[in-house]
């Protein structure tokens, strides 16, 4: 599909009020699970090679890999078993070494539908965050990013994680937001310091108004920190308003898989030997 295409499904989607929801995909069997139970987007990070490995999300934002590198060879191992909804690339739009232009157009050959910006700024604050930005490696290389994807005709999903980085990716063209509360918690890997269901739902539904101040028609979903389970997905949608779905990773992908395979292993653990032994 196009990206017009795209955005005319999920449009409609959301009119028939049925939220979008998009999945993180590490690994092939996690991008068809997520397919076989209809998920609307999948999204490929370099992140998702950490958390299937057994690795913290966050070990996307250190220096373990060229990010966009990894994500050229993920799209080996996803790509060629999603059938029918598009997939996402995760994109490192600070990469210094790349030509961005250049580098969205070789996803787009590879068949990627779309771009998000991961590894992403965003996640960082304080001093750090400061001398990114005036080193030239600030959140404004990802709204460029987002801009030149719009350009090539790419949905673009970018995360936000304040109400000025709202306003900018949506000034940007940014056909979906996802408003970023933080790491997700909960399981093996998950983080703990975390905000709450309602400071999340205060932040997200700032996000939204903002990015909807400049663009109307911009769809808004949600993503991370306590954000980790169904309920908490359905706790956010029925205390904010015009927020159209929920971006999964680690909720899509880890946990499930923690809990699935921890509790198949109990179950066999748990079969009893024949009281008849030779």
């Amino acid at each position: 599909m196009s990206r017009k295409e795209i955005l005319k499904q999920l449009k409609d989607q959301v009119a028939a009020g049925i939220p979008i929801i998009g999945a993180g995909a590490g690994t092939g069997i996690s991008a068809k699970c997520a397919e076989a139970g209809g998920a609307d987007l999948l999204i490929v990070y370099n992140s998702g090679r950490f958390r299937m490995a057994g690795r913290s999300s966050i070990s996307g934002l250190m220096p373990y890999g060229d990010a966009n590198q990894i994500v050229v060879e993920m799209a080996r191992e996803v790509l060629p078993v999603v059938k029918n909804i598009p997939v996402l690339a995760g994109v490192c739009g600070t990469d210094p070494f790349r030509s961005m232009p250049s580098f969205l157009e070789e996803l787009k050959k590879i068949g990627f539908k779309g771009v998000q910006n991961f590894p992403t700024v965003g996640l960082y604050e304080g001093r750090l965050r400061q001398n990114m930005e005036e080193t030239g490696l600030g959140y404004d290389r990802e709204v460029e990013m987002i801009r030149i994807a719009r350009d090539l005709d790419l949905l673009t999903t970018p995360y936000v994680f304040n109400v000025q980085e709202a306003h900018a990716m949506a000034e940007a063209g940014a056909d979906i937001i996802v408003a970023h509360v933080g790491t997700t918690v909960s399981g093996l890997t998950g983080a703990h310091s975390v905000m709450t269901l309602d400071e999340s739902a205060n932040i997200i539904q700032a996000m939204h108004d903002a990015a909807k101040e400049v663009n109307p028609d911009v769809l808004v979903i949600c993503h991370g920190g306590p954000i980790a389970e169904v309920q908490d997905v359905e706790y956010i949608l029925e205390h904010t308003m015009g927020i159209d779905g929920f971006y999964g990773a680690s909720s899509m992908e880890r946990l499930p898989v923690e809990i699935a395979i921890t509790e198949n292993t109990r179950r066999f653990k748990e079969l009893p030997l024949s009281k008849a032994r030779v």
